[in-house]
């Protein structure tokens, strides 16, 4: 449950910081009123009353598996099956993240999930892109794309995938993920010819790890050579992998909210997100999906700081950290670290304890 939904707002300072979220699901994140219409237009099978839609979007709290909260997203990608509800759905994230404070942000979305009515992948893509596009301008948050297989999917349709996401590149298309169910498809390696593919495309790469198998799979998730690894907060639990991802310079992409959700960690309060950054293991901060996981950027901060215990300095720090693993080209990055930079050097409240937010 949301701070809204507790009644309580998140901190006005963490609405106002300008904040970089690496780690969003564009099917995870959908408005439910635009659900509803698209469900009615569409004619798919659906509540079409705001309750009944929300409790569809919104995975249980937690769930019992990985595998409970991967239903949720039936529904979203039965609705995303054509250009012009991918293009306005990624465009009406985008408006919702800038409106929370978020400068630069990078949306995943797995374009084979897409294609089940007759939409053509790349047609698919370029909605996509072009939503990105029309949304950046529009608010100023600057957008980059993630193109993600899944375990599931045939590696060779994964590799044409992979080809086809890199003549995207200079629409804002720039990273190469692979997600789905761990714990069925455990070894990455299954689909290293697409990660090549990827790479030989100019896609920099992340990999789903660790929402199954803990530390043994970050691990494992490291033989593809990713730059970052969405999730992994068993990390924590083998020293010698965190040294490892420190010598790397591998970035974990952490969602508290999510990875309790999905039962990777009893509560909220006892992720590792604190640990890990504190023993010097990059980390950045993502609420994974908006919609399944009822939260926003600024709320998920507050939990960060409220219940895992991170200072603002050290809050702050894993905010900036993002824009030094973003996959954005440099000239787009620096002015993105002199606005962040310039806001922090007029915030006086940036050094308070934790003290300083509402119980």
């Amino acid at each position: 449950m949301t701070d809204r939904a507790r009644g309580r707002e998140p901190d006005d300072l963490l609405v106002q910081m300008p904040k970089a979220e690496l780690h969003l699901h564009l099917d995870g994140s959908l408005r439910v009123d635009t659900a509803i219409e698209l469900a009615r237009t569409r004619g798919v099978d659906a509540p079409l009353d705001r309750a009944g839609m929300a409790a569809r979007l919104i995975a249980p709290m937690p769930c019992r598996d990985q595998a409970e909260l991967l239903r949720a997203f039936d529904l979203p990608i039965a609705l995303m099956q054509d250009a012009e509800a991918l293009e306005r759905i990624t465009a009406e994230l985008v408006e919702d993240e800038a409106a929370d404070g978020v400068r630069y942000v990078e949306i995943r979305w797995g374009p084979l999930l897409h294609v089940a009515r007759g939409l053509g992948l790349a047609e698919g893509i370029a909605a996509v892109c072009a939503g990105a596009r029309e949304a950046s301008a529009r608010t100023g948050t600057v957008v980059r794309l993630i193109c993600t297989a899944l375990r599931s999917h045939d590696p060779v349709a994964n590799v044409r995938l992979a080809q086809t996401a890199a003549e995207f590149r200079d629409r804002g298309l720039t990273g190469w993920d692979l997600a789905g169910p761990e714990a069925a498809f455990p070894d990455p390696l299954t689909h290293g010819a697409a990660f090549r593919a990827a790479r030989a495309g100019g896609l920099r790469i992340t990999v789903h790890a660790g929402e199954w198998g803990g530390a043994a799979q970050v691990r494992r998730a490291l033989t593809v050579e990713p730059e970052r690894i969405a999730h992994g907060p068993g990390a924590f639990d083998e020293p010698g992998l965190c040294r490892e991802l420190i010598a790397r310079g591998v970035a974990l992409d952490l969602c508290p909210t999510s990875n309790w959700q999905a039962g990777l960690v009893p509560t909220v309060a006892a992720h590792p997100l604190a640990r890990l950054h504190r023993a010097g293991v990059p980390v950045t901060l993502s609420t994974d999906d908006r919609t399944v996981s009822d939260i926003t950027l600024s709320e998920e901060y507050g939990h960060a700081v409220r219940d895992i215990g991170l200072t603002l300095p050290e809050l702050w720090a894993i905010d900036r950290r993002a824009l030094d693993v973003a996959f954005a080209d440099e000239a787009d990055l620096v002015p993105l670290r002199d606005a962040f930079d310039a806001w922090a050097r007029g915030t006086t409240e940036l050094g308070a304890p934790p003290a300083t937010f509402r119980a």
